[in-house]
Parts: structure tokens; sequence; C-alpha cells
């Protein structure tokens, strides 16, 4: 009977907000004060800020798929499925679990950190030819295709589709996108070398963006050392461009360029998960409008943080400032969360999210790099034994520092390797194919579904 009183705790979502709201509720709650939920398609944390060295094959898969079923201590319960749907006037998240049973699950607390998807326009052709890099699956399947661009130029006998297959474009100049053209751009560098068909100088990397600058929070100084780096390795940055149009042999660009090219990786931002708009709650760009507590005004026991959220940044002055989505802020948001989630179970009062930002770290492959911790700015190997310090220390688990430290060894004493996986097989998958965006409710489905007047439909 104990159990069944207990309050009922749900976490939506398994990255750095989700994963470590969760680890902080079990080490703080007593087991009979709460039962503790996770909500997840996949029973493993994965440390995005790492994927582009996955897609170059620098660091393996499962160095930063970190386990959530690896440990005997903790005692959440793991739902493997998808919220499509919350009622938060009923109290029920719908979930799609991965065998397509669609469930209620109900809920005294909801902590909504579902995270973002890629964020695409309507542009011609996009989501059917650009490859996005928001999950592991695409991190592999990238560097598959990439290498597999190398055996299809040297396989053919014709130049225009060799020079076609030699062409990659990168959209998107922030973070993700510009350390993917970095990474990418050296391990095709390396690995023509072992193809001695091949014209090193049919290789060639475009890095555009709509934005004037690179990676504008770095800084003038920082954002051209970047740029200088990038266009030392000959990639070809163009900034104010985007994309016009796609196709599965070229892409055309905003000021009128046709590029031949079988390789377009679209990085240009994020979205907030499409599941906030299921609870028909108001929204800041996207994200749900919370407070400083991260609590949903209006709704006891609804919480929200990470990339679905639009919290308050109360460490800068200017007004209406909500932090970026960014996991050195989703880290400290959960646990955060977490206490004031506690707090509420225990009738006392929640404390407001502050946090001053510590810096920001560019990792652009072998020993160029571009930092900002506390603002010092660093570039070349000081910037890259901060950048990859950073990131080493913010893993979440031994098993996984050990991993990515022994890949990054082993990568700089054995150098890179070129082996095809076989992931490509015969269909292509492109953006599209991997994040399954069509599966979520209307606010109307999820009501209808929760009072059992039809079927959901998504």
């Amino acid at each position: 009977m104990d159990i069944v009183t207990r309050p009922r705790i749900l976490v939506v979502g398994a990255g750095f907000a989700g994963v470590g709201c969760v680890r902080r509720l079990e080490r703080r709650l007593s087991a009979d004060e709460a039962s503790v939920t996770l909500v997840t398609p996949y029973s493993y944390q994965l440390y995005l800020p790492l994927l582009p060295q996955v897609a170059s094959g620098v660091l393996t898969p499962q160095s930063i798929a970190l386990s959530l079923r690896r440990s005997r201590r903790y005692r959440t319960r793991i739902i493997p499925g998808g919220a499509i749907g919350v009622d938060l006037k009923a109290k029920v998240c719908v979930i799609r679990t991965i065998t397509d049973e669609i469930v209620n699950e109900r809920y005294d607390y909801i902590v909504l950190a579902p995270g973002s998807i890629t964020r695409t326009f309507d542009i011609p052709g996009l989501v059917d030819n650009a490859f996005g890099l928001k999950t592991l699956a695409e991190a592999a399947y990238i560097r598959d295709h990439v290498i597999s661009q190398l055996d299809l130029a040297d396989a053919s006998q014709d130049p225009a589709e060799r020079a076609s297959r030699l062409q990659f474009v990168v959209v998107g100049g922030g973070y993700a996108g510009t350390e993917t053209a970095a990474c990418l751009q050296r391990l095709t560098h390396n690995a023509v070398k072992r193809y001695p068909r091949l014209d090193p100088r049919l290789i060639r990397w475009h890095l555009i963006d709509i934005a004037p600058k690179l990676m504008p929070e770095l800084g003038e100084k920082l954002g051209r050392s970047a740029q200088e780096v990038l266009r030392r390795r000959g990639i070809e940055v163009s900034l104010g461009v985007s994309i016009e149009k796609a196709g599965p042999h070229e892409v055309t660009f905003t000021d009128g360029r046709v590029v031949p090219t079988r390789t377009l990786i679209w990085t240009a931002g994020v979205a907030a998960s499409p599941l906030i708009a299921t609870l028909g709650a108001e929204t800041v760009r996207g994200r749900l409008a919370v407070n400083a507590e991260m609590n949903l005004p209006g709704y006891d026991g609804v919480f929200a943080l990470g990339d679905a959220a639009a919290v308050p940044d109360q460490a800068k002055d200017e007004e209406g400032a909500i932090c970026p989505p960014t996991a050195q802020h989703a880290m400290r948001q959960a646990k955060r969360v977490a206490d004031n989630v506690i707090a509420t179970l225990r009738n006392q009062p929640m404390q407001p999210y502050v946090h001053k930002d510590l810096g920001l770290v560019v990792d652009l492959g072998g020993k160029d790099a571009v930092s900002k911790p506390l603002g010092i700015e660093l570039h070349g190997l000081p910037a890259q034994v901060v950048a990859r310090g950073y990131h080493w220390g913010a893993l979440r688990t031994n098993v996984a520092k050990t991993r990515v430290m022994t890949n990054w060894l082993l990568n700089a004493a054995a150098g890179d390797d070129f082996v095809r996986t076989g992931f490509q097989a015969r269909r292509p998958a492109k953006l599209k194919d991997f994040e399954y965006t069509d599966h979520y409710l209307t606010p109307e489905q999820v009501r209808a579904h929760v009072e059992g007047k039809g079927p959901a439909t998504g």
C-alpha cells in the first residue's frame, strides 16, 4: 500500500537535464518518499558535444553513450519509449513505447526535459537530401557515408561524378557545424593519402552560415582565429549565405552558386522538442515559458528545463534574457530542478536558477582548438587541452572517461582508421529518417486519448 501511495515523479528525457535530475533525486530522496520514472527511447545518456568526433572516427559510438542500466545502485524505473503528449490538467503523460503501444502514465510531479530536434526550414529538398547530426546513429552513418564517397570516387570513371563525390557542404557556423567540418575535413585529408588514384586537390569542404560571423559568442579575436584555422586547412567558409535548394547531386546556395555534391550536412541550430507544443501552454520561441524556479506558472508540480524550456537567465542584466540551450546550463539546471521538486514534496520554498557562463570550448581536431574559459582567450594546443579537459571532466561515469581517453590516446598515437562499417547498405538515410517528428499528438488528440474518446494518431 505504501508503494501505491508514494508520490510519482515522472522525468521525460535522458539528456544532460533529465539524467542529471534523476540521479540527484535518487541521491537526495529516500526510497519511501517518492517513486521516480524516466521516459526515454534509449537507455543511455548521449554526450552530444562529442558527436563530431564520433562522425570523424576519433571516438567510438559507445564511448559517448553512457548506459543508464549499468549500475545496480539506481532505483529509477525506465520506460523505453517516447513521450508524445502531456495532459497537464489530468496529470497524464501519453507515451509511445518502443513496441508502438500507446500508454498513459500518471504522475504527481513531472519534469520535462525532452531536449530538442534539428531546426529545419522550408527549403526544397532539404529533409530529403541532407544529413543531420543530432543522434548517435547519424554520427556513425555520416562517417560511413564520407568514407564511402572516397571509395566511390576512386571507383568512378566519370570525372564529374568523382568531383561531386569529393565536395562536402556543412550548413551552420555554430559549434556543432564548425567542429563537424573541421573534424571531417581532417579525416578526408588523412584518408585520401591511401587513395593514390585520387587527386587530393579535388577534395573540397564548404562551411556556410547565414550569420555574418562564425561563432559570434567567442568574440571577434577567437572567431577570426577559428576561421583562419579552417581556411588554412582548405575549408571554404562562406558567411551571409544559406541553402536555396538541395538536390541528391547538387546544392544551390542563396548567392547563386551551385555546388555538385553528394554530402550535405545540416547543423543550423535546434528547435524545442515537439512535445512542448502538445501542452497548450505559453512558449517563448517554441520553448516552454517557465519561471526562474523552472516551474510552469499556473501548474503545480510541472517543471521544465534544458533545450525545451525558456529559463530566465538571471546572471545577465538584460531584460527577457533566457539561458542558451547548452550542456553547461542543462547539467546545472538539472540539480536545481531536482532540489525544487524535493522542496515541493517537503513543503519547502523553491530556489531560482542562477548560473554565470563558465566559457566556451571548440575542438577543431588535432592540435587545433579555440577556447574561452572564464573569459580567457586561448587557441592552439593550450585551447585543445582546455577543451578536451572540460569534456572529459563533464562525462558522468568513470567507464565513459576511460573509453574516451583511450580513444584519444590511440588516435593520437596510431592516427585515423578508414574502415566502413556497412551502416549505409543500399538505401540512403537522410535527416528525415532519424528524428521521428511526425509521432507527436495535438493537444486535442492528447485530451481525447486521455478521456478515452478515440484512438490517438500521430
